[in-house]
């Protein structure tokens, strides 16, 4: 299966009944996590909903969507920590339910976010039913749900709303919904920066769906028929290009106009977060400095094994032939991921959405036997539960 060459799946096909499984099994396996936090957390005398509402970026968007932007941090170094840096959706979202419910801003994030875990588990569900089958769609949904780092699908951070946006928008593509998937890469836009790998992938695959369309005319149609025929196919690919960039570019655009500092105002706004795209020299650097002594070499160990697995994976996805929008899409979540030049400890969760990586290992986990996969996907969720405690209850994802 090459390129979009996928099964022809008609409207509607990706229903709730037939995801069930997949949402079944990933409910499981978060609420194990969840208990396990609170557990840990209640041994440190710690509040398991305060660690998943209200600490790091989670505090940020609480303000924004309570206050506006406009607020920022000087810090005795001279950095500006500005909360422009924050993409406006998830904020948007959580201002629109507190102000319908009796919620407040801190909860409202909390549910958006847990609607959002299980809106990015059905599409991560539809994309791998639509590529591999169900039984991988099933897999594919668990091994994303026992990640080390799944406990953030259940905080109130962005990365599940941009998920299910993405991989919505994914299967929008594979399936030939051109003005959905660009609709959908917008609002992904929206959410984070790194929406841009949503935008190459729906102009990946309408330029070659062009292409292709190009170099086999429709044979079997008189010529003014044909023309009509690929007109017809021409618009919505279009529009869904069109549309696809307007979320990222709308709000960078805004930044800099905000700011005074035009176009490229946004990247000002994210240096004062020393953070920027540097091709992974600054995480380079980062390994190489865990080398200087041996009780820290072994984490750079860690980290040498930890990138090259993520290499293979994406070497195994172009072996296995994933259609392009999902090599595109993956390949362009890993490079933002880690050439970016600074927050390492942040990386194992901003890889979080690159959900197309684990395809391989869906499709390894879907050849066993039931009695065997589902052994092997317990004893990973308990690992998985028991890492997310402990992470959370110390230093946590910045």
């Amino acid at each position: 299966m090459t390129d979009l060459e996928t099964r022809v799946t008609p409207p509607g096909s990706v229903t709730l009944r037939r995801a069930a499984p997949a949402l079944l099994g990933y409910a499981a396996v978060r609420a194990l996590g969840l208990l396990a936090l609170v557990l840990w957390s209640a041994a440190r005398d710690k509040s398991a909903y305060t660690l998943l509402t209200a600490r790091w970026d989670a505090l940020w968007y609480t303000r924004v969507a309570e206050l506006g932007y406009g607020y920022e941090v000087r810090l005795p170094n001279g950095d500006i920590h500005s909360n422009l840096a924050f993409f406006p959706l998830l904020p948007w979202l959580e201002g629109c339910l507190h102000a319908v419910t009796p919620l407040s801003y801190a909860d409202a994030g909390f549910v958006v976010s847990l609607l959002a875990s299980f809106a990015a588990a059905w599409g991560v569900f539809a994309v791998a039913d639509q590529v591999y089958g169900r039984r991988a769609g099933v897999c594919a949904v668990l091994v994303w749900a026992v990640l080390p780092v799944g406990v953030v699908q259940s905080m109130a951070y962005s990365e599940s709303l941009f998920t299910a946006l993405a991989a919505w928008s994914l299967y929008a593509v594979l399936t030939g919904r051109w003005v959905t998937a660009g609709a959908l890469a917008s609002l992904a836009g929206l959410t984070r920066p790194v929406g841009l790998a949503v935008v190459a992938a729906v102009w990946a695959a309408a330029v070659a769906s062009f292409v292709r369309d190009r170099a086999a005319p429709t044979a079997d149609a008189p010529p003014r028929r044909g023309v009509r025929r690929a007109g017809a196919r021409l618009a919505p690919r279009a529009l869904g290009m069109l549309l696809a960039p307007l979320g990222v570019a709308g709000y960078v655009l805004w930044v800099g106009h905000h700011t005074g500092k035009g176009p490229l105002g946004y990247l000002d706004v994210q240096a004062g977060w020393r953070n920027g795209f540097d091709g992974g020299y600054a995480f380079a650097r980062f390994v190489a400095d865990k080398f200087t002594s041996f009780p820290s070499a072994l984490a750079g160990v860690g980290l040498i094994v930890g990138v090259a697995l993520l290499l293979w994976l994406y070497v195994v996805c172009v072996r296995q032939r994933q259609p392009l929008p999902l090599l595109v899409y993956a390949g362009a979540v890993l490079a933002l991921a880690l050439c970016a030049s600074s927050y390492f400890g942040s990386k194992p969760r901003l890889l979080l959405p690159a959900f197309p990586l684990l395809l391989p290992l869906a499709l390894a986990l879907a050849r066993l036997r039931t009695s065997r996969s589902a052994l092997v996907v317990g004893c990973l969720a308990a690992a998985s539960a028991v890492y997310g405690a402990w992470w959370l209850n110390g230093s946590g994802p910045p």
